[in-house]
């Protein structure tokens, strides 16, 4: 209990933008930052920042201590990364470090940038940051659906609610328009594209509407558990069923951990192995993306469970009463998961089951 006192004491304090979109502001903000607070006598660094050859954010680099980038040779390229074992040498009490949903090169101690920050903040170091909405994990495929890509590099929600403060940095539509038009956003012979693609008006509008309720969904939280947690007493315990099935499982898991981080409350991920689904008799490619589900669940806050039974409406049941989950989160009826439940005689007694301990049951669209 001492150690766990010391830990919580020492541990750095996280501060992330975020922002609609590249060309909003989040690292013009942050250099401001910089400035602001070197001049208030505050030891700090700036360990990596990307200005993307925007003259406004490179002139505000002039002035402030710079970090070496860690050179690191790949494929034949010479690539730069955050040195991270520097920051931790030199113990400066801010650290500046852009591009938060950065993945890593390969053979790095960590895989993700996400995961070099927290290593900081456990070491008392302080960390300013960034992030664009689409990298953050749960609402991916929301971003899709308006964008028509999917990113890749992503940034798992628990990073936002263990942030100590989060703030959007904010423009209109016409406002970050007219930006990549002055070639403030990118280089002038991408902007004719860009302006046919990611920066139509109406997608920028649904993006915003996505930062600013993203944000100030994690505020509401924040003053919930802080400032009113002792009057409202919230123990909800969330749990993901899910199957073998890749796609359906990331969206399950996906919307399961947006409901567990509205709550601010611990979730679990359950997968029943049933001998159908036994190592000899499931695909490879099956067991990879299980393995990809497990990991994707773990780093977004969930606890994975796995259980061997020939029944999975029988396993849930017992799950739910072990972990003293209050809320069941399951796949829609043309589902793999939801199927199998259906066709087994004892649905019924989980529904009764769920009903006589007070646990809801959510069908995921």
């Amino acid at each position: 209990m001492e150690n766990e006192t010391l830990y919580r004491f020492t541990k750095g304090k996280l501060k992330i933008y975020v922002g609609m979109s590249a060309g909003v502001g989040k690292t013009y903000r942050m250099l401001q930052e910089a400035h602001r607070l070197l001049a208030n006598n505050v030891n700090i660094k700036v360990g990596y920042i990307e200005t993307h050859n925007r003259k406004e954010t490179q002139d505000l680099i002039e002035g402030l201590p710079l970090i070496p980038r860690r050179e690191v040779f790949y494929k034949g390229k010479r690539l730069e990364e955050l040195d991270v074992q520097s920051i931790l040498l030199l113990q400066p009490q801010v650290v500046i470090v852009d591009e938060l949903a950065h993945s890593n090169i390969p053979g790095s101690k960590n895989e993700k940038r996400w995961q070099d920050v927290l290593d900081i903040l456990n070491a008392g170091i302080d960390v300013i940051t960034a992030v664009n909405i689409q990298h953050i994990e749960s609402i991916n495929q929301e971003v899709k659906q308006i964008t028509g890509v999917e990113v890749q590099e992503r940034v798992p929600d628990k990073i936002l609610q263990t942030a100590d403060e989060v703030v959007n940095i904010d423009l209109t539509a016409d406002e970050l328009i007219t930006r990549l038009k002055e070639g403030k956003i990118y280089d002038k012979s991408k902007v004719q594209q860009a302006l046919q693609n990611f920066f139509l008006p109406e997608k920028i509008l649904q993006l915003r509407e996505l930062a600013l309720k993203e944000v100030a969904g994690q505020v509401e939280r924040k003053v919930d558990y802080e400032v009113t947690r002792d009057k409202l007493l919230r123990h909800e315990k969330f749990l993901a069923c899910i199957s073998s099935n890749h796609e359906t499982a990331q969206h399950i898991i996906r919307k399961t951990g947006r409901l567990a981080s509205y709550y601010n409350s611990t979730w679990f991920v359950l997968y029943v192995q049933t001998p159908k689904e036994s190592v000899d008799k499931i695909p490879l490619a099956a067991q990879r993306h299980l393995i990809n589900n497990f990991k994707t669940a773990t780093e977004a806050g969930a606890e994975v469970l796995q259980v061997k039974h020939t029944n999975i409406a029988e396993a849930i049941m017992q799950t739910c009463i072990e972990k003293e989950i209050t809320t069941v989160c399951i796949g829609k009826p043309h589902l793999n998961l939801l199927q199998v439940i259906l066709s087994t005689s004892v649905f019924n007694k989980l529904l009764k089951g769920l009903s006589v301990n007070d646990i809801d049951l959510i069908i995921l669209s």
